[in-house]
C-alpha cells in the first residue's frame, strides 16, 4: 500500500510537471521546427525566453522520472546531478544551434543577453549608450549570472518534490515546515523570473532605473538568496542552532553576492543604480553601493531569521 501511494505521488507529480512545462516544451518544439524548416527563427516568431525555461523544464521532468525509480538518500542527489547535466546539455544545444533573424542574424545566446538588459519594445525608443552593450559582444562569463538562476530553480523544485515524496514514503514530517517554506520561496522566485522575462522589470536601458524596477530587482535578489539558503537549510535543520541558522544565512548571502557579480559581468563592470545620492553610488573600487550591500545582508538576515524560528521550535 505504501509503495503504491509513493508511486502514485510521483506519477501525479510527473503529470503536474508536464502540465506546468507545456509552454516551455512547446516553445522548444516550435523553435526546433523553425530551425529545421528555415535554418533560422524570425524575431517575430521567437518565443520569449526559450532559454533557460525549456532546458529547465526538461531537467525537472528528468529529475522527477529518476526519483520515481531511485529511492533513499541518493534519489535527490542522483536526480539532481542528472537534471543539471540535462539542463546544461539542452541549454548549450539551443545556444549554439539556434539563430534569431531580425535586421541581422545573431546567435540565441547573444539575443538572450541583450533581452536581459532591456525588453525588445524599449529598444525602438530608448538609447542604450549608458550600458554600451551590443549584440554579438557576448561574454561567456555571463553564464555565471544566467545559469545560477536556473540551478536555484531546478534544485529548489526537485527538493520540494523529493521531500514531500519522502514524507509519503516514511511518514517522517521532520522537514515539513522547511519544505513548505521552500515551496513558497521557489514559486515566488519563479514568478519573479517569469515577470523579468517578459518585462526585464521595465528597465529602459539606462543605468539608473525607476523606483518600481529598483523594488522588483531588490526583491528578485533577496528571494533568490533566501530560496538557495532554504534549500541548504532544509537538510541541516535540527543539527544545532548555530549550524541550522548560520549556514543557510551564509549560503543566502553568497548566492546574492554572486548575482551581483553576474550583473557586473553582464553590464561590463557596471551595476544598475536604484537612485541618486550617496547610498546609491558605488563605494570606490568595490562598485557595490550601500543599498546593494544592504540587500545582500538582508537576504542573509531573512534566511537566518526563518531558520532561527524553525530551530527554536525544534521542527
Amino acid at each position: 500500500m505504501l509503495k503504491s501511494s509513493y508511486k502514485k505521488y510521483y506519477l501525479f507529480t510527473l503529470i503536474g510537471v508536464l502540465i506546468a512545462s507545456f509552454y516551455p516544451l512547446y516553445m522548444g518544439v516550435k523553435v526546433a521546427v523553425d530551425m529545421i524548416t528555415n535554418g533560422t527563427v524570425l524575431q517575430e516568431n521567437y518565443p520569449k525566453y526559450i532559454i533557460p525555461y525549456t532546458p529547465i523544464a526538461v531537467a525537472i521532468l528528468l529529475g522527477v522520472l529518476l526519483m520515481l525509480f531511485l529511492k533513499g538518500r541518493f534519489a535527490l542527489l542522483g536526480g539532481s546531478i542528472c537534471s543539471l547535466g540535462a539542463f546544461l546539455g539542452t541549454e548549450l544545444l539551443l545556444e549554439k544551434c539556434v539563430n534569431i533573424t531580425s535586421d541581422t542574424v545573431v546567435a540565441l545566446e547573444d539575443w538572450q543577453m541583450f533581452s536581459c538588459v532591456v525588453p525588445y519594445d524599449f529598444r525602438e525608443t530608448q538609447s542604450l549608450t549608458p550600458i554600451d552593450i551590443l549584440i554579438g559582444d557576448y561574454d561567456p562569463m555571463f553564464k555565471l549570472h544566467f545559469y545560477l538562476i536556473s540551478v536555484v530553480i531546478i534544485l529548489s523544485v526537485l527538493n520540494c518534490i523529493y521531500g514531500f515524496g519522502e514524507m509519503v514514503r516514511t511518514h517522517n514530517k521532520k522537514r515539513l515546515k522547511a519544505l513548505v517554506l521552500q515551496s513558497v520561496s521557489a514559486v515566488l522566485f519563479l514568478g519573479l523570473c517569469i515577470l523579468a522575462c517578459f518585462t526585464a522589470f521595465w528597465r529602459d536601458g539606462q543605468i539608473q532605473v525607476s523606483v518600481l524596477s529598483a523594488i522588483l530587482m531588490s526583491m528578485f535578489f533577496i528571494v533568490m538568496g533566501v530560496t538557495a539558503g532554504i534549500f541548504v537549510g532544509s537538510f541541516i535543520l535540527g543539527r544545532g542552532r548555530l549550524v541550522s541558522v548560520f549556514i543557510p544565512s551564509l549560503v543566502s548571502v553568497v548566492v546574492t553576492m554572486l548575482m551581483y557579480v553576474g550583473e557586473l559581468i553582464l553590464l561590463q563592470g557596471n551595476l544598475y543604480r536604484f537612485g541618486k545620492g550617496m547610498i546609491f553610488e558605488g563605494i570606490y573600487a568595490l562598485v557595490l553601493a550601500p543599498v546593494d550591500i544592504a540587500i545582500i545582508i538582508l537576504s542573509g538576515a531573512i534566511c537566518g531569521f526563518i531558520f532561527f524560528l524553525l530551530s527554536k521550535k525544534k521542527i
